[in-house]
């Protein structure tokens, strides 16, 4: 029986390279998107077009109401879980804390971290062996700006992913007995959109020559990392975290 991984933000970038990844390896692909109907559908289309099969699923994770759609309507179309990448975040422009506002700190959060306590919540009734499940895999999608702090740019980021790696680490050991293993890459200086949300598209080539390998990364390699931590070729490997940023 194929397994069936669940993708949150995969309509482009790392989550979008995820979910092809994950079809040509033999998961079903349950892809959820927020507003990108257009993208979303164009991502499921190459999976069913290379002989894959997927779902996309619209729903803003930083709503519980509407998490509960995502899982029930992934359980119609699938009846299991297996892999879950918290991989949904955003961004907002390049500033000083003291010029954020309360609302722009707290949606942050509110999808940032909340959507992926949400998320794994849902996903873990559903792998865990207390509750019947088979056990599986989760992978987190912080950044290596939970190490830098990202000073006069955006703070509130940052700080997100560093509560994502704590949630990480923890989580690891909560539910290790229950057949489930949870890690995290930190991807960095990637070539996304991302960038451009947060008012500097050009970001990463600005930055290029400060990083060791002098280039950029590619959504692809985040993508070959999270599946590897999901395989059992890391099937002893929980807790853990893949920095992705070309030594920074």
């Amino acid at each position: 029986m194929k397994k069936v991984i669940l993708i949150t933000g995969a309509s482009r970038g790392i989550g979008a390279e995820a979910a092809l990844l994950a079809s040509r390896k033999g998961y079903h692909v349950c892809l959820n998107y927020c507003s990108n109907k257009e993208a979303a559908d164009s991502v499921i289309k190459t999976i069913e077009d290379e002989g894959g099969s997927g779902i996309a699923i619209q729903a803003d994770i930083s709503k519980e109401d509407e998490v509960d759609l995502l899982f029930s309507t992934m359980d119609r179309k699938f009846g299991r879980l297996d892999a879950l990448v918290n991989n949904a975040g955003i961004l907002e422009s390049q500033m000083e804390l003291t010029e954020m506002s309360a609302a722009r700190i707290k949606k942050i959060f509110e999808t940032n971290v909340f959507g992926s306590f949400y998320c794994t919540q849902r996903a873990i009734t559903r792998m865990a062996l207390k509750h019947g499940g088979t056990g599986g895999s989760i992978v987190n999608v912080s950044s290596v700006a939970s190490r830098t702090g990202s000073p006069f740019e955006y703070i509130d980021y940052a700080s997100s992913k560093g509560a994502i790696d704590t949630f990480t680490i923890g989580l690891s050991k909560e539910i290790a007995s229950q057949g489930i293993r949870v890690n995290a890459v930190r991807p960095g200086f990637i070539y996304t959109d991302i960038h451009a949300c947060g008012g500097d598209a050009d970001r990463v080539d600005k930055l290029r020559d400060h990083i060791p390998m002098k280039r950029g990364g590619y959504p692809e390699e985040v993508a070959a990392a999270i599946l590897w931590l999901l395989s059992e070729e890391a099937s002893y490997v929980s807790g853990s975290f893949i920095e992705i940023a070309g030594g920074r």
